[in-house]
């Protein structure tokens, strides 16, 4: 990981310059797509105002209701906000990836050079997830459901797909949705006899399905099966038997799909066509992508599921997010209108370093705040809302450190 205060560049963009060298950038950079990523960033860090927490003092408010609903992950099926997050992360890593390309290309980098560089930007992304998800465990806790490491595993096939033909790429979107729901749709279903409480799931627990999409119950499928053995491959303080919340490995796969989606908007919106034209055609794939997961799972051929990735979920997950992006290339790119999307590019344009400062600073500063603004916190928020002024006290110390390291032009960089 380095440090670097002329080039901006992370796993999830390109940084632009100052001055005469921006103009020169322009056709290889949307601040739209910053603005985006700092939004889901920002989404992320809103964790720390805990508020499904403050909900539960509002049982009958049908506005708090739903506030809790897209601030946390759904238990099994389904898709809230929160849980849009991780695959708009991803998303932009591939939409990214032309300008990427572009970029380098524009400055005389061959092929060879900037596969090797892919091949240790993905390393990279690995091992810091890893580091990361073992900062409070006694040993290196082994585990790749995070989200870089899933971005990392798939990384350098997302990579030769950006210099192959949107056919080629389409069609092994295609290919990876199949298979992986073929893989699922074979593997033996779980007897009406399984343990489930020996997996960590209740035995009458209502997300559990019956029929044919109990082979994507909790626990109890192909990537659960897949990680009892690959998770023991690694020195562990136990043996792994489950994920308590049914998180697995072999996400990454469909994850490369997600990244693939936005590797088409990327090359749709590095195009030729007019701003309508490219606004138009995110509105329609947006809508279709999220129809045709809404109906695989209505029909009854795969249900939506985060937590194990399912195909179905890929596809409604990108609908969403393609829409989302449609909404912010209106406002930017369309309509122009830009100032309202600084304090979101600030924090999209460092997304890795805000990324591991909610890992490693949010207990510091968080104590800090109590320490010495403790009192004076709960007098102005109350005892409901203190955890909603907090955290937002701990999201604006991040935002004035990224800020600073803007105006600086500090970026981290992998």
């Amino acid at each position: 990981m380095i440090i670097e205060s002329t080039q901006v560049e992370s796993p999830v963009s390109e940084a632009p310059r100052a001055g005469p060298e921006r103009k020169a950038e322009g056709a290889t950079r949307l601040i739209s797509l910053d603005a985006f990523r700092g939004m889901v960033m920002v989404l992320m860090l809103a964790e720390h105002m805990r508020l499904p927490e403050v909900a539960r003092a509002f049982p009958h408010s049908g506005l708090w209701r739903l506030i809790a609903f897209n601030t946390q992950h759904v238990e099994w099926q389904g898709c809230s906000l929160h849980d849009l997050i991780q695959p708009a992360f991803s998303f932009l890593v591939g939409a990214a990836l032309p300008f990427s390309i572009a970029s380098r290309k524009m400055k005389g980098q061959t092929f060879g050079p900037m596969l090797g560089h892919a091949v240790r930007r993905a390393l990279l992304l690995i091992v810091l997830g890893i580091f990361l998800r073992s900062l409070w465990s006694p040993q290196t806790y082994f585990t790749f459901e995070d989200t870089l490491t899933q971005i990392g595993l798939g990384y350098v096939f997302l990579f030769l797909l950006g210099f192959t033909r949107p056919r080629t790429q389409v069609v092994t979107l295609v290919l990876i949705l199949i298979c992986f729901w073929a893989a699922f749709a074979l593997y033996p279903a779980p007897s009406p006899q399984f343990d489930y409480t020996r997996v960590g799931v209740p035995q009458n627990w209502p997300q559990n399905y019956t029929g044919f999409l109990s082979h994507w119950n909790k626990n109890s499928n192909l990537a659960w099966a897949f990680d009892v053995w690959f998770l023991n491959l690694f020195p562990r303080e136990q043996p792994f038997v489950f994920n308590e919340g049914g998180w697995s490995t072999l996400s990454f796969i469909p994850t490369l799909g997600t990244m693939i989606l936005g590797l088409l908007a990327g090359e749709w919106l590095k195009g030729n066509g007019s701003k309508q034209q490219k606004l138009r055609g995110l509105v329609v794939a947006g809508t279709g992508l999220l129809l045709f997961g809404l109906v695989c799972q209505w029909a009854g051929i795969c249900p939506i599921v985060k937590r194990v990735w399912t195909s179905s979920y890929t596809l409604y997950s990108g609908g969403w997010v393609v829409l989302l992006l449609a909404g912010f290339y209106a406002l930017i790119e369309w309509k122009g209108w830009r100032r309202w999307a600084f304090p979101l590019v600030v924090v999209g344009m460092n997304s890795i370093a805000v990324y591991v400062m909610s890992w490693t600073m949010t207990g510091f500063f968080g104590d800090a705040l109590d320490r010495h603004f403790g009192r004076a916190i709960s007098v102005m928020a109350g005892t409901t809302f203190q955890p909603v002024l907090h955290g937002f006290a701990v999201m604006l110390i991040f935002w004035l450190i990224l800020f600073w390291m803007y105006r600086r032009r500090i970026f981290l960089r992998i």
